[in-house]
């Protein structure tokens, strides 16, 4: 795997994850009936004991009854309490070895608890969703629930047959047997357990673009009554794509797909191939669509470059609003220079107590930061120049793709692109709470790269 993995404890979630051996697959089978909220399970997990011996482990997985536990397909013991599932096989497992565990569980999900409210499966009116960053993947799977832990994935979901199932990676079959259906999805990319993300709702399924003109196929899942506002909040979607493609370099995945739930959502959230909206996110008037591509952004920024723990949020939330802001530069709107402009008026008038690069729990997703990444990014352009610096970025998503990174290979990156050192620039941005000036435009701002679509005037970004 490209970039620095870790073997240590996320620091802000110690309880979660097991740094003791990294996953290279899940196989999830699940039967899921909404109207009692009933899930039942088996995972079949695939991993690689660390540098020691393994005489125990652990995987996170919240309140349900679990059934028995194999390794190896050998009953091992386990207990089961406080969102920990600790197993002991029958024999330690030797150090650098692979090794199978299969676990069945059956329960009502619900969102585990987190110091933002529940976070994870949530039972809709009608159906349910995951969305599970930070730490939410433990309410329906068992998982080690890290983030530079990343596995491929295939998921089975059977439901009722008037349900549609979507969740990360390509459907492979979808089987219909008397009144339910089985959805089994392939995810061959690397995925950390927070990305999985998973909807199943009534939903009419819709292309956007054209896959011969925008190359990467672009769907989306959205209740009926919703499709008229849809279609033209989303509308520049593969616009977007060609864009970030032109910036970021590749998309790093096989396709995209978007799901508006018939629920209101305080905001949206990216999975990997794959981003949650609500509701309230379709207004007909292109009100979110700086939330569109913030989270489109986040496949190349979280998704395919992520990070080693939490300490390092900036670098996907930083560039997912710093994408915001080149999109209403390239699409007619106003420039990265005076949203930033905005933003940093906004952060002086705040108190100066947020540490980019370490925010620590408490304030990992406060506004600020994704305001101050996004300046911090800005920063670095200003420094850099639009050439060397949009060269950096398209470098640090090729050479990273599907890898594990953090703020210090971020920094050492990007100070091969400066014509001058940048250390006291990147010092001030992200370790430092005092905000610094704003950072001076050194180019023009690029011409538009699109024009409006269908002739309607180009909808403006905010900050």
């Amino acid at each position: 795997m490209n970039g620095q993995t870790t073997t240590a404890s996320d620091p802000y979630f110690p309880a979660n994850g097991d740094p003791r051996y990294r996953v290279h697959r899940y196989e999830l089978a699940l039967e899921y009936r909404p109207r009692p909220n009933r899930l039942a399970g088996t995972a079949r997990i695939s991993a690689i004991a660390g540098r020691a011996p393994l005489a125990e482990f652990h995987l996170n997985l919240a309140e349900f009854k679990t059934g028995r536990v194999l390794v190896n397909g050998r009953a091992a013991h386990s207990t089961h309490r406080g969102g920990k599932l600790l197993v002991r096989p029958a024999k330690p497992l030797p150090a650098g070895t692979a090794f199978t565990v299969e676990v069945h569980w059956v329960g009502n999900p619900k969102p585990v608890r987190s110091p933002w409210g529940g976070i994870g499966w949530e039972e809709l009116t009608d159906g349910a969703m995951v969305a599970s960053q930070p730490v939410g993947a433990p309410s329906w799977y068992p998982c080690n629930d890290r983030p530079a832990d990343k596995a491929s994935y295939q998921i089975s979901v059977n439901v009722p047959s008037a349900y549609t199932v979507v969740t990360v990676g390509r459907l492979l079959t979808r089987t219909t047997r008397a009144s339910t259906t089985t959805w089994v999805y392939e995810q061959s990319a690397p995925t950390s357990s927070y990305l999985v993300g998973l909807s199943i709702g009534m939903y009419q399924t819709v292309l956007l673009g054209d896959p011969g003109l925008d190359g990467v196929p672009q769907s989306a899942h959205v209740p009926a009554h919703l499709l008229p506002r849809f279609s033209r909040d989303f509308a520049r979607q593969p616009e977007m794509m060609r864009l970030f493609e032109e910036l970021f370099g590749p998309y790093p995945l096989g396709a995209y797909a978007v799901v508006v739930a018939d629920e209101e959502l305080d905001v949206p959230v990216e999975a990997q191939g794959l981003s949650l909206f609500g509701a309230n996110h379709v207004d007909g008037a292109r009100g979110s669509e700086r939330l569109v591509a913030h989270e489109l952004a986040h496949q190349w920024f979280g998704n395919s470059v992520t990070i080693a723990d939490w300490r390092h949020i900036w670098l996907n939330e930083g560039f997912a609003k710093y994408a915001e802001w080149l999109w209403s530069e390239r699409s007619g709107g106003r420039t990265a220079h005076e949203l930033a402009s905005d933003a940093h008026r906004l952060l002086a008038s705040r108190p100066q107590d947020l540490t980019l690069a370490d925010p620590g729990r408490k304030l990992m997703f406060d506004d600020r930061l994704y305001q101050r990444g996004g300046l911090a990014v800005h920063a670095l352009r200003c420094t850099l120049g639009d050439a060397a610096f949009f060269r950096m970025l398209r470098d640090w998503t090729t050479v990273h793709r599907h890898g594990v990174v953090n703020t210090a290979g971020f920094t050492t990156h990007a100070a091969r692109y400066a014509a001058e050192p940048v250390d006291e620039l990147l010092t001030a941005w992200l370790y430092e709470p005092a905000l610094p000036p704003l950072p001076v435009r050194s180019t023009a701002p690029a011409r538009p790269a699109y024009p409006p679509t269908n002739g309607e005037p180009a909808s403006r970004g905010r900050a």
